[in-house]
């Protein structure tokens, strides 16, 4: 190991050792790395977020502030991840949301659903700006790391297409067999390069402005065998991708080797990454935010496989709950954090926070048990009289120093490796306005509506307060409507029906990943299973208050005696009862 390690250039210089471990050889190559990043791989469960529908796909910003949620019933749900709560619910679709991509700067948010349409929403406002609607379905899309104008996109069964969205324009992609058209593609870290790859493990490398081949090579199993590229993922540090096969090894290759191979080139993994003992298939694998770290989602169960990517060791194994199948995995592009998907809910790992307070001073000391402190004669005193004079010297040397408060500094981790500063116009956080369930106990809150104190009807309410009781991502002015544009894809079946409706093994994804329900069906058609999303403004209907006082028969006396009289409805009684008895049927009602 250490003879591949010296040969790879992973050591540096002489070094002797002696039948050494993995953990011998993390400690002394890693060590610097360590201390550079500080990150490192998440331990244990760190809670859930509950979308209340049924989450099927999540993708972080670039820094990592804003988590998006795609649902099964078309909404993207944004959670501010600092504090865990959801800042913006989108009602993007009609059908659920398959795939969902930020833009470089945080503003757009490009989404697609189960219909086969591509949208792209403005993340403030909450409106579409135009929608792509293709013949097949999409099973991924990407927006350009740098260029915000252009997205990849691949359709089931067809050629990976380029969108350009100013001019609502496509490019299909070359492929290498004409007969072969699953297709998965992926933009490299920079977007110079589109990396594809078939089902037949050929890799092709095209230049992403002219779509010319820069280079391929072919994905081997033994010694001639191929096997099908299921994804392809790019770290975002780093020149180093991963891709994903159907023999159930994830194979890490460098960047700048396969485009010095060229065309038909045999470029040998860095690491191969899989399963010995249960042969797991890998439904979703992604590197850490720093690319030292490596997850892998089981497509059997919801369990995560995290390696450290330059020794390909494995480091920790993930256990959600049994039974669970898993969607989709995401990395934080900054901390230690994973978010997965699983059941319709987001479950986060992160690592085990442990308090150590003597961090917060340096003169601060923690305590296992009571010590006895002796107080100094002058301690509390305003002027020290023992204080010796360097140190008062220290003292008037730190007060004239002039403190630095306007510049700031960029965060490293922020900035790529060929950009000095910070994108200033970046979206890292959405305003939300604060939500009082009662305005009259809020002392500081605007006063009451004057209907509401004068006692207006309810009919009033529900049909002249109408932009009061529209949802925040939905109330303001009108939306403007957004442009669709048809992607005409040449032989391409428009009868295909996308693999999320179809999932198996799981009886609650296939009851919740149809869309919106329709509402139920025998007994149980009077109780929806979620209220129908509505579009435009409601409907003002009057809310009878009769219709208030009994949901269903009034329940049977509990006396047993016959000949008590019955208590009378008081005359000053304030139910209105119209059509419906008080009495039931069989009482004395002479008495």
């Amino acid at each position: 190991m250490v003879n591949d390690l010296y040969l790879n250039g992973a050591l540096q210089g002489p070094f002797v050792i002696h039948s050494p471990t993995h953990r011998q050889i993390h400690t002394l190559f890693h060590v610097s790395l360590a201390e550079s990043f500080g990150q490192n791989y998440p331990e244990e469960a760190d809670g859930t977020l509950d979308c209340i529908s049924m989450a099927l796909t999540c993708t972080f910003n670039r820094w990592g502030t804003l988590l998006a949620v795609g649902c099964n019933d078309g909404r993207i749900v944004i959670w501010d991840f600092l504090t865990r709560g959801i800042a913006k619910i989108i009602s993007a679709h009609i059908h659920p949301v398959c795939s969902l991509c930020w833009s470089r700067d945080g503003h757009k948010l490009v989404s697609a659903s189960t219909d086969n349409i591509v949208s792209q929403w403005d993340v403030l406002t909450g409106d579409c700006d135009q929608r792509f609607r293709f013949p097949s379905p999409i099973l991924k899309l990407q927006c350009h790391p740098r260029d915000m104008d252009k997205v990849l996109v691949c359709p089931m069964k067809s050629a990976p297409v380029l969108l350009t969205l100013s001019d609502s324009k496509h490019v299909v992609l070359p492929v290498d067999d004409d007969s072969d058209l699953n297709v998965v593609a992926a933009f490299d870290r920079r977007g110079e390069y589109i990396y594809t790859g078939n089902a037949k493990g050929k890799i092709l490398v095209l230049n992403t402005d002219s779509q010319e081949l820069v280079a391929s090579f072919r994905v081997t199993t033994g010694t001639s065998n191929t096997t099908a590229i299921k994804s392809i993922e790019f770290a975002r540090k780093g020149s180093c991708f991963l891709i994903n096969t159907a023999d159930r090894i994830i194979r890490v290759y460098d960047g700048r080797e396969i485009l010095t191979c060229g065309r038909d080139g045999e470029p040998e993994p860095m690491q191969k990454l899989q399963d010995l003992v249960n042969r797991t298939p890998w439904k979703r694998c992604c590197f850490s935010g720093d690319g030292e770290y490596i997850v892998a989602g089981s497509a059997r169960q919801h369990a995560l496989y995290i390696w450290e990517k330059s020794i390909g060791n494995l480091v920790k194994i993930l256990h959600g709950t049994r039974g669970e199948l898993l969607l989709d995995v995401a990395w934080h592009p900054v901390r230690p954090i994973i978010a997965s998907i699983s059941s319709g809910v987001v479950s986060i790992w992160a690592q085990n926070q442990v308090e150590n307070w003597s961090a917060f001073a340096p003169d601060f000391k923690e305590l296992d048990e009571n010590v006895e402190y002796e107080e100094r004669e002058s301690e509390f005193d305003i002027e020290d009289e023992d204080r010796s004079e360097p140190e008062q010297t220290g003292a008037d040397a730190a007060e004239d120093e002039e403190v630095d408060v306007t510049t700031v500094d960029p965060i490293v981790a922020f900035c790529s490796s060929d950009e000095e500063l910070e994108d200033n116009k970046a979206l890292l956080y959405l305003p939300i306005a604060p939500e009082v369930e009662d305005p009259e106990e809020n002392p500081f809150g605007p006063p009451p509506d004057a209907s509401v104190q004068a006692g207006a009807p309810e009919d009033t309410l529900a049909g002249g307060d109408k932009k009061q009781r529209q949802p925040l991502s939905e109330g303001g002015p009108a939306k403007k409507k957004a442009r669709t544009t048809t992607i005409e894809l040449q032989g391409v079946p428009s009868d295909e029906l996308h693999p999320l409706l179809g999932v198996k093994g799981d009886s609650k994804s296939k009851k919740k990943t149809a869309g919106r329900p329709k509402g139920s069906k025998g007994k149980d058609k009077d109780f929806s299973f979620r209220p129908k999303p509505y579009r435009g403004e409601r409907p003002s209907f009057p809310v009878m208050p009769e219709a208030l006082v009994y949901c269903k028969e009034p329940p049977p006396p509990t006396h047993t005696h016959t000949h008590t009289p019955h208590p009378r409805v008081p005359p000053t009684s304030k139910v209105k009862i119209t059509s419906m008895p008080l009495i039931q049927k069989g009482s004395d009602q002479g008495n």
